[in-house]
């Protein structure tokens, strides 16, 4: 027995698998490849995140995860995508210092310098500075062991590199995810 298919049922087919690829394109692979989201369904099922990882990765550090602290300066470069934040992060023992410095080419980022304890669960963390500036100088001591570093978010519609220079007591974690 031959089935013939009619030029009717092959243009609903054609039109239908064109329907679904069109609403996968828009609802599943835009936010998940490029954070491009217009349904806002890709935040609600997770799928920007996956692209938001994607551009804090292959964002070039030039200070890899795990480097120790020194007496001199290192000098990492973080780039904080187009309308998103991102952390940065140092692992510190209770009273260690760090002395640091940031700047951006001009565009100002809002930021917070903050801590989170070691070991803890509860979602806690400590802020030691929250401001908008493009550029910020200073030293820091640890109140607590745990993670310490920065929170830099980008209101504007092009990223943002962030230079900031280290020295001191502390262990690189880098971006968090």
């Amino acid at each position: 027995m031959q089935h013939t298919v009619s030029l009717k049922t092959l243009i609903i087919a054609s039109v239908s698998s064109t329907v679904v690829a069109a609403i996968a394109l828009v609802t599943l692979i835009l936010p998940a490849e490029y954070n491009i989201d217009p349904t806002g369904l890709g935040q609600k099922l997770g799928l920007t995140s996956i692209a938001i990882a994607a551009e804090t990765d292959a964002q070039p550090s030039q200070s890899p995860t795990g480097n120790k602290g020194s007496d001199e300066f290192q000098i990492i470069e973080v780039i904080v995508p187009a309308g998103r934040g991102v952390e940065y992060k140092f692992a510190m023992p209770q009273h260690a210092k760090m002395t640091y410095e940031w700047l951006t080419e001009g565009e100002p980022l809002y930021f917070d310098l903050h801590g989170e304890p070691k070991g803890d669960t509860t979602g806690y963390f400590e802020s030691y500075t929250i401001a908008t500036s493009n550029e910020m100088k200073g030293s820091f001591t640890a109140p607590f062991a745990g993670s310490h570093g920065w929170y830099w978010k980008n209101k504007t519609d092009s990223p943002i590199a962030v230079q900031l220079l280290v020295k001191g007591e502390y262990e690189v974690i880098g971006l968090k995810k």
